[in-house]
């Protein structure tokens, strides 16, 4: 006997009553439902009695290609009402798609999602031509309203003409092809009895055209015509050179398995009516799944007043009037509107519009949501925004408590139950991060954090490197979801250590991760303790800082690193191989980086924190780095000397090289180099004076406790700038007035009053240094003013109208 094929759209009520109709009547030997194949030997596992919506979770890792998959269930998904009506009328029931790990899904993280974006042209056809906004409101329109009367014969015809409108991608046309072998296999197998065959609609097509290809000797062939499976497709399924799937032992087609150094499972997780719904982005099947349910429990009429009660009930919760008459305007609405629109029951659109058109008397700025399909929009209306909350639904499934669950899951508990973390999740801890046990703590809260798992939140705590703060605070959190979360966490390793540093690798490998993101991945790592658990982890951080291309954050990122290599005293990372294999990459992309830097003047502060983070490495961590003390001191000099350099950079990397000089024995005279950049003027000596000081402030403030000139000079750094600002003419001083302040804006205010007084020393002045940089107004405006007067009392004069003397 023929196999029977039932095409469906996913989580339709209407084609599960018809899938569970088909069973009943048809009582088919085989039921073949369109779901990963490797679950075959786990669908007692998956009968076991949740409290739906779950999904089956599925996750693929290797050294190349990282992929998660789920594939919900609900209690009108029409692959479930298969599962569960099949297993109950004595049929042998089968998945018989790919597993979600197969190339075929790649870049697909829902095995259902809908093909409709590939026959939106015939969409769009019938939408016109039945006068509807939405596939959703189409399909309502043709099969969820309609009587159950000929439903097969209407699927079949409309998804063979989407079907043909539409070109399957080689992913499609590879699933199909394997499909179609458990097919083949089933009728085998079946003999006089009948196969059931339930997919998704736009499959159906492929498959009744590729189910009478069969080879010989027990192998199974891809189809050929219309349908045939190309290279491409070929390539995907077989790996090129192949024409079939062998059948195993049992005669079935054989489950692909995952390569030997990939890491990939299933599972089930619970799943909710939120994730299920297209308003909240899910790319599958029916939207508004709140309300759906109601259909399938109920029937159309008794949703469309369920939805009517509880749109209201929502409304007048959150003190939006709604007053009863609003409510008998929007029952006489949406029963107006279906009969106007010729629908047999209420469809969905009908009672939206209803309520929309006795809720909403403001002007609306967009479409309302449900006349096309994609998320909710912020600052949708408040009716708006209750309507399709309500339609949604708030159901969160439930597994069995018999569910296997992935080892991290026991991991965890574990580890919770050992540290006294396991109080609940309306608890909030206190950690001393100097106690060995709470720092412990510590980084299985922060593992915990990184992979997402909800439950808990730090509130109070270190926010960087080297910050002083040696406790945390940990609120709880909402937890919805959390088991769900965990389960798919078991995707990056079966202990907790292990996932987190995974998925920190991950963050790594981010195409856009800039410096920051790195920073973030580096304390995260020292966080959560995993830097000596994951030497892949430690290459990667290394080789993602030698890629970066911005000085400025790079250079924080060096910063951090160094300070907790020299000063940690809670983490244990001080002098650890992590830190050290990040200081010596940074440091080099640094110099690269410095060394070709071009650009417009003024003052870049970041890129001078970073010359100071080499400095510091170099000083204090040489071990670390493949460079030496002297290469340093010479790219150094070079950057100093080159004209094509930013002024700012070049006073940063003269500092530097008289920092590191000492040991090249090529150091140079300071006061010289201020008299050769004083000739571009002020605007380019403060600038190139911001980035001396940044580096070495000690080569002024040195000379001026001592008293003695720099570099062996008989004349100090201030005695040369002193004379530099007073030969300025009054316009070049005014001009050059805020880069020289922000220059000595890196002095603090003691170094600062030695300096002062030190010029106060200079023109034979007594009195009092701190007195001098204490003034009434800004020092600029001052300045400003003074040149103000000064040239009103040369223009009075000019004409004669100065006053006597």
């Amino acid at each position: 006997m023929p196999a029977v094929f039932l095409g469906v759209r996913h989580h339709s009520p209407a084609c599960a009553r018809l899938v569970e109709r088909t069973i009943e009547e048809l009582r088919p030997a085989h039921v073949l439902v369109e779901g990963p194949a490797e679950m075959n030997a786990r669908l007692d596992e998956l009968l076991l009695g949740h409290e739906l919506p779950v999904a089956v979770f599925s996750h693929y890792r290797d050294g190349q290609r990282a992929a998660t998959s789920w594939a919900p269930l609900c209690d009108y998904s029409p692959e479930w009402v298969a599962l569960r009506a099949g297993r109950a009328a004595g049929a042998e029931v089968r998945f018989i798609d790919l597993p979600a790990w197969h190339p075929a899904f790649a870049e697909r993280a829902n095995r259902y999602a809908d093909a409709e974006v590939r026959y939106a042209e015939a969409t769009e056809r019938l939408c016109r031509h039945f006068a509807v906004d939405s596939s959703d409101a189409l399909w309502d329109r043709l099969f969820e309203v309609e009587p159950d009367d000929g439903l097969a014969a209407r699927l079949d015809a409309y998804f063979a003409l989407v079907r043909g409108d539409a070109e399957a991608d080689a992913g499609d046309r590879a699933r199909e092809a394997y499909m179609a072998a458990w097919v083949r296999a089933a009728l085998v197998a079946a003999g006089e009895r009948p196969v059931l065959v339930v997919t998704g609609g736009f499959h159906q097509p492929a498959l009744r055209a590729l189910a009478g290809i069969r080879g010989s000797d027990g192998i199974v062939g891809p189809a050929v015509g219309a349908v045939e499976a190309s290279g491409a497709v070929s390539e995907l399924l077989f790996g090129g050179g192949g024409d079939g799937w062998a059948l195993g032992a049992d005669g079935w087609p054989q489950v692909p398995a995952p390569p030997e150094e990939a890491r990939a499972g299933s599972f089930l997780v619970p799943y909710s009516f939120r994730q299920l719904d297209a308003f909240a982005g899910y790319q599958s099947g029916m939207p508004s799944p709140g309300y759906y349910q109601q259909v399938w429990d109920a029937g159309p009429e008794a949703a469309a007043d369920g939805l009517l009660r509880t749109v209201v009930e929502r409304l007048r919760a959150r003190r939006f009037p709604v007053s009863t008459a609003d409510l008998i305007a929007a029952r006489s609405l949406a029963q107006g509107l279906t009969a106007l629109r010729g629908h047999p029951r209420p469809a969905r659109i009908d009672v939206l519009d209803g309520l929309a058109g006795a809720l909403i008397t403001d002007d609306l700025d967009r479409p309302l949501p449900w006349t096309s399909r994609g998320t909710l929009s912020a600052g949708s209306h408040p009716a708006v925004v209750e309507m399709v909350a309500a339609c949604s639904g708030d159901r969160t499934g439930r597994l069995h408590p018999a569910t296997p669950a992935p080892p991290l899951v026991h991991d965890v508990a574990a580890q919770l139950a050992r540290l006294g973390l396991d109080g609940g999740h309306d608890r909030a801890y206190r950690l001393d991060l100097t106690d060995a046990t709470d720092l412990e703590r510590s980084r299985v809260l922060h593992r915990l954090r990184v992979l997402g798992i909800p439950g808990h939140g730090r509130t109070a705590g270190p926010e960087h490197g080297i910050d002083p703060v040696f406790t945390e605070r940990w609120e709880p959190r909402p937890s919805p979801g959390r088991e769900a979360a965990l389960v798919e966490a078991g995707a990056y390793g079966a202990g907790l250590a292990e996932a987190a540093a995974a998925v920190l690798t991950e963050r790594t490998h981010d195409a856009e991760a800039g410096a920051d993101a790195l920073a973030g991945v580096l304390f995260d790592t020292v966080l959560c303790g995993v830097g000596d658990l994951s030497e892949q982890l430690l290459a990667e951080l290394a080789a993602r800082v030698g890629r970066l291309k911005a000085p400025g954050p790079l250079g924080d990122v060096l910063a951090t690193a160094l300070g907790l290599w020299r000063h940690d005293r809670v983490y244990g990372v001080a002098r650890g191989p992590l830190l050290g294999a990040v200081i010596d990459g940074s440091t080099g992309r640094l110099l690269w980086l410095l060394e070709g830097a071009r650009g417009a003047s003024g003052v870049d502060f970041p890129r001078l924190r970073a010359v100071v983070a080499v400095r510091d490495a170099v000083l204090y961590a040489p071990e670390l780095l493949a460079v030496s003390r002297r290469t340093v001191a010479g790219i150094a000099q070079r950057i100093s000397r080159d004209p094509d350099t930013p002024i700012d950079l070049r006073g940063a990397a003269f500092g530097l090289h008289r920092a590191l000089g000492s040991a090249s024995g090529t150091s140079t005279d300071p006061a010289e180099a201020v008299r050769t950049v004083a000739v571009a003027g002020p605007d380019a000596l403060g600038d190139w004076l911001a980035g001396l000081f940044a580096l070495a402030r000690d080569e002024v403030t040195g000379a001026a406790e001592s008293g003695e000139g720099v570099g062996g000079a008989t004349e100090s750094l201030v005695d040369v700038l002193d004379s530099a600002v007073c030969a300025l003419p009054d316009g070049d001083f005014l001009s050059g007035l805020p880069a020289l302040r922000q220059a000595f804006a890196f002095f603090p205010p003691r170094e600062r009053e030695r300096i002062a007084g030190q010029l106060l020393e200079r023109r034979g002045v007594r009195g009092s240094a701190r007195g001098l940089l204490r003034t009434t107004a800004d020092p600029l405006l001052i300045a400003r003013a003074g040149a103000l007067e000064e040239n009103v009392s040369r223009l009075l004069s000019r004409y004669g109208l100065g006053a006597a003397s």
